[in-house]
């Protein structure tokens, strides 16, 4: 948390934090124009930021892209913005919507969150049916062999699924990748967005990376900005305690 609030304690990284703010999924190119320091200076400065989990990275082809990620605000809004006053809550609730812009119509979300666990057992969490009744509320259920189809099964005996999709890369215990739609919507491919789970384990912790692409429409743009903060808190908890959170915390109001 300490490094949550260094990270805007500088001009430069709060410049570079305003950039991300305006348009996500900028390269280390386009952060460096329009400030006056070596490409080495701004790699030093963007540093802060990314090792408070402020800034997410993820590479597409040679391209590594920039993007904020909303998890530690999510976090600080639970420590302490949520005892004040509903306006403050607005206010954050509008932060975390732009910190998630997109760079293209159809926006990529990118959450980070550092476990303490192992690749395997993180895996297991994402995949086993049980464990994801524990922290999601819905089973997902799959053999996860790429190629297979996989479901987000309600809990409660209807055999309803609110999500289904395609495996599309499965490699225990480091990356998996998904496509996601409706079931109604099943078999239309534009109406795909595809889910992609990192799983990076540094000494006794889990880097997790979860990567949304793709969203089809307002609806679901909003259920994926609102939704994976909170689904990946609980996930955290349930890991590093044994438990979920107490209550829901997708069910919390926005103010």
């Amino acid at each position: 948390m300490d490094q949550v609030f260094e990270a805007p304690a500088d001009a430069t990284r709060r410049r570079l934090l305003d950039r991300l703010h305006e348009r996500g999924g900028r390269t280390l190119g386009e952060l460096c124009e329009h400030i006056d320091m070596t490409r080495q200076s701004v790699t030093r400065h963007l540093a802060v930021p990314e090792a408070a989990n402020l800034v997410a990275s993820v590479r597409r082809g040679r391209e590594k892209l920039h993007r904020l990620n909303p998890v530690p605000l999510h976090e600080v809004q639970e420590r302490w913005i949520d005892k004040f006053e509903r306006p403050c809550l607005r206010a954050l609730s509008a932060l975390r919507r732009q910190a998630e812009e997109a760079v293209s119509d159809k926006p990529a979300f990118v959450y980070v969150i550092h476990i303490r666990s192992t690749s395997e057992a993180v895996w297991d969490a994402l995949t086993d049916a049980e464990l994801t009744t524990a922290f999601r509320g819905r089973s997902n259920v799959s053999d996860w062999k790429p190629g297979s189809r996989w479901e987000h099964v309600r809990t409660d005996g209807s055999g309803i699924a609110d999500a289904v999709g395609e495996v599309v890369e499965s490699e225990r215990p480091g990356r998996l990748v998904t496509t996601w739609t409706s079931p109604e919507n099943e078999g239309r491919q534009e109406a795909y967005s595809k889910v992609t789970f990192d799983i990076r384990p540094h000494a006794d912790i889990v880097r997790l990376t979860v990567t949304h692409e793709d969203p089809a429409d307002e609806r679901e743009r909003a259920d994926v900005a609102g939704g994976w903060a909170a689904v990946l808190s609980n996930l955290k908890s349930l890991i590093e305690t044994g438990s979920p959170l107490p209550q829901q915390p997708w069910l919390m109001p926005n103010g």
